[in-house]
Formats: structure tokens, C-alpha cells, sequence
């Protein structure tokens, strides 16, 4: 068996809200949820959340904290206030990881501050804080470094990582590079896919060029230990019923996948 919990994030059933994540995650078999915190109220109630994992069977595994631009105004503006909030949260919740995005350019003192304090938050507390990989804000005509100290994590000094494919995407990277420039400090995945488009596409896992299922293969095979997250836009479906065909198929194309790394590593 994969050491690894496949979540479904509850951006994923948008524009249903998180409510409708739980009811898919316990019908489809995920091993539980990933909480973006904002996205609805609900999500901001941590109280609700737990009584809504509880009656789903589904337990929360790791927290988004509210640091994404359309997120700013959640739990406040004190951006360290957020984090502690959020590693409370996925603690009391049962989970143990943190998504965390690093601070955007016009947030610079939390920006000259941020590499320390997300290793200071890791030293102190049970939850890792794993930093995400982001990327180039890009349009026809320029590039706009948007994040503090940069969107790219691999140089700096953090001890867990949070790698997104779409991101990777974005930027023009691949993920398999990312996964052996980063060794063990990954710590959790979110799986999507993306075209290289400037926008940040999150497609199904295998629509993009992220070579997405030999990434499953290979966290598989070498006993990647943190999560996998199924964070995708499935806005595409004009139904309950197809987002729910969307999001099975590629869970039991993840479990295949898995099946298929173990099988290499034994």
C-alpha cells in the first residue's frame, strides 16, 4: 500500500461550495479533504468544518491557508496571524500539513521576514508549513515578479515544500525536475496539469504537460511519504453527476498509477 492519503481539495468541486467536496470525497473513496480556507464561509468555521467531516466519515488532512490574493481579507491582515490560525485549524482538524504561498511583492516586510519565519513556524509546531511553488505573473508582452522572496522555492532555505503542477507549469518548468532538485523536502503535491499558458489552468491530471501520471508513478516508487491532492477546476461540468465522473475517473487513474510506482519499487 502507498504511504501517501489521495485528498481532494475543495477547490476542486467549484463553484459548488465545500460542502459539496465532502459529500464527493466520501462517495468517490478519497482518503480525505484538503480545507482552502476562504473559498466559502463555511471554510472559515472551523467549528462547521469538523461537524461536516465528522457526519461525511472524511477527515481534513491538510489546510490551505488564506493567502491567495482573492483570500487577503480572510481571518484578518495580519498575514503570521493567518498561518497560526491555519496551523491550528489542520491541527484540531486531525491533519498535519499547512499549504502556504509565499508573500506577494507589495507585502515586503512579511517578505523580509518570511524564509525565517515559516522555519520558525516549522520548528515550533507538529504541522508542517510547506511552502508552494508559484510563478511568473506573464502577459503577451511581460513578465511580473509578483511573490517576495521569489516563486520559485528551490533556493531557499525551507524545510518543506508544496509542489503544484499547474504552477509548474505556469512557469515553464517540469515537475519531474522539481521533485529531484527538491528531494526531501517535498512534502505535499497538489496534481493538476497545465498547457505553459499564462493563466493558471489546473486541468485534470494528463491533459497538460506536466507528465503527470509518471509523477504519481515515481512519488510512488520511491515511497513518498505527504499527500496527494486532486486540486483541478472542474467548471467544465454542467452537472453534479459529470463533476462527479471528472473527479472519480482521475481518482482511479491516481490509484492506477500508484499501483504501477509500487509495483516498480518492489
Amino acid at each position: 500500500m502507498s504511504p501517501s492519503k489521495i485528498l481532494l481539495s475543495t477547490t476542486s468541486v467549484y463553484p459548488e461550495a465545500s460542502t459539496s467536496a465532502f459529500e464527493l470525497a466520501a462517495d468517490l473513496g478519497f482518503d480525505g479533504v484538503e480545507l482552502m480556507v476562504g473559498v466559502d464561509s463555511l471554510s472559515t468555521d472551523i467549528g462547521s468544518v469538523a461537524k461536516l467531516a465528522d457526519y461525511h466519515g472524511v477527515r481534513v488532512w491538510s489546510v490551505h491557508a488564506p493567502t491567495l490574493l482573492v483570500t487577503q481579507g480572510t481571518w484578518g491582515s495580519d498575514s503570521w496571524e493567518k498561518l497560526r490560525r491555519s496551523g491550528e485549524a489542520v491541527q484540531s482538524l486531525g491533519g498535519d500539513v499547512v499549504v502556504v504561498h509565499p508573500p506577494f511583492r507589495w507585502q515586503r516586510e512579511y517578505g523580509a521576514g518570511f524564509v525565517a519565519g515559516i522555519k520558525e513556524l516549522n520548528a515550533s509546531s507538529p504541522v508542517k508549513f510547506a511552502v508552494e511553488n508559484m510563478y511568473p505573473w506573464r502577459t503577451p508582452g511581460r513578465h511580473f515578479q509578483a511573490y517576495l522572496p521569489g516563486w520559485d522555492p528551490t533556493p531557499y532555505d525551507y524545510d518543506h515544500l508544496t509542489l503544484d503542477l499547474s504552477h509548474a507549469s505556469t512557469s515553464r518548468r517540469q515537475s519531474l525536475d522539481l521533485i529531484h532538485a527538491w528531494g526531501p523536502r517535498l512534502a505535499h503535491v497538489h496534481l493538476t496539469d497545465g498547457l505553459g499558458s499564462f493563466k493558471d489552468e489546473h486541468l485534470m491530471p494528463g491533459e497538460g504537460d506536466q507528465s503527470a501520471w509518471d509523477v504519481v508513478e515515481l512519488l510512488a516508487r520511491t515511497g513518498f511519504e505527504g499527500h496527494i491532492v486532486l486540486e483541478v477546476s472542474s467548471r467544465r461540468a454542467k452537472s453534479r453527476h459529470e463533476r462527479e465522473t471528472l473527479l472519480g475517473d482521475s481518482l482511479e487513474s491516481i490509484r492506477r498509477a500508484v499501483e504501477v510506482g509500487l509495483a516498480q519499487r518492489l
